[in-house]
């Protein structure tokens, strides 16, 4: 799939959480969304960026926002990433990467000069009905909360 821009209808999606528990989007009707995909827990990127979105997880959560991660990282994997960092959000697994395609997150890039095919760095502010607000692609790890904050306003 293509990328999707503001105003587009959201994906939905049904995964699994660190706990084993079915998530929707639609579990989020009424409220803001900031989803994000990211390549791999315990990764030192994706660790700074599921740090920062804990940091300002208040913040967001004052805003009406609420925060879900998704990787292609098996459920214990995502438990053990969440417990670690004491993350008071949802990761999601994504193992077929079906939402991740849905997205247009899953394609090839490259880490360190070395190409692989993966999760493409992305987050995206989803609104109160599904639609997009906005969607970032190669996000860098410490500009998703900052990205999501300047949308709000």
């Amino acid at each position: 799939m293509s990328e999707l821009k503001p105003g587009d209808i959201a994906p939905d999606f049904a995964l699994k959480d660190q706990d084993g528990k079915t998530v929707r989007l639609s579990d989020f009707k009424g409220g803001k969304l900031l989803l994000y995909f990211y390549p791999r827990a315990e990764t030192p990127g994706c660790v700074m960026q599921a740090c920062s979105i804990r940091n300002a997880f208040q913040e967001l959560s004052d805003s009406g926002v609420a925060a879900v991660g998704i990787s292609p990282d098996a459920v214990n994997a995502q438990k053990k990433f969440a417990g670690r960092y004491n993350l008071p959000f949802q990761l999601l697994t994504d193992e077929g990467h079906k939402v991740a395609d849905a997205y247009g997150v899953w394609g090839e890039s490259t880490i360190l000069f070395i190409k692989y095919t993966g999760i493409i760095r992305s987050s995206f502010l989803i609104d109160e009905n599904g639609k997009v607000i906005q969607a970032w692609y190669k996000v860098k790890p410490l500009d998703t909360v900052p990205n999501a904050i300047a949308a709000l306003k």
